[in-house]
């Protein structure tokens, strides 16, 4: 996972086991503020890359118990939304064919931004179809990456969402879902949640306050 911050790397190392162990691949994790400290953090399932409320409240349990020795004030845990954040290379490879929004930390060719198609991935290097013609860029060299939301992107997420239902149809009446007990009952696409909406049982299951060590 991409991340500068020491802090940040720390909490990785401490709950990613934990987020695994679960099921779950952490996204991207964020410590904000100075005064008062937010961690953020995205996860999804490594089965579907799915994220429901069920899940964020099951990982923000475990974060609280696994980052005893890191120092906050409140816990964010959502799902990394349709227009994600890319962090690993390989989400690069996983998303072939969609449009990204890429940053470099330094200019590359005149420039820093860049916008197009992810045709291809050569190792660590990132080629992407811009206005411009083709960009490849080191992974190493980003700054920022993330999907951008179209059609295609939501369009896929829909089919994934449909696919999901097939595997798992609603109970019938007076039947209770297995899933229940695992938050799944609103479990629809994200295209059709907002994943960190202060009202959402997500937000509300996730967000805990957190006495600082002394």
């Amino acid at each position: 996972m991409r991340t500068t911050n020491p802090l940040e790397e720390r909490v990785v190392a401490l709950l990613e086991p934990d987020a695994e162990a679960l099921g779950y691949r952490l996204v991207r994790v964020r410590l904000l503020g100075n005064r008062r400290k937010t961690l953020q953090i995205m996860a999804e399932r490594k089965s579907d890359g799915d994220f429901n409320s069920g899940d964020c409240t099951k990982l923000a349990r475990r974060a609280n118990e696994a980052l005893e020795a890191i120092e906050y004030d409140s816990l964010e845990v959502s799902s990394p939304g349709i227009d994600r954040p890319l962090m690993r290379i390989e989400d690069f490879v996983r998303f072939v064919g969609h449009t990204a929004k890429l940053e470099t930390t330094a200019m590359l060719d005149g420039q820093k931004r860049f916008k197009g198609e992810i045709v291809a991935v050569d190792g660590d290097v990132v080629c992407l179809n811009t206005e411009r013609g083709e960009a490849k860029i080191k992974f190493s060299a980003l700054h920022d990456a993330r999907l951008v939301l179209t059609d295609k992107l939501i369009e896929e997420d829909l089919r994934r969402a449909k696919a999901a239902e097939r595997d798992f149809p609603p109970p019938l009446a007076g039947e209770v879902s297995p899933q229940a007990t695992e938050g799944a009952a609103d479990d629809f696409p994200l295209s059709h949640r907002a994943a960190r909406a202060d009202s959402s049982p997500a937000r509300g299951g996730a967000n805990k306050t957190k006495r600082k060590n002394t």
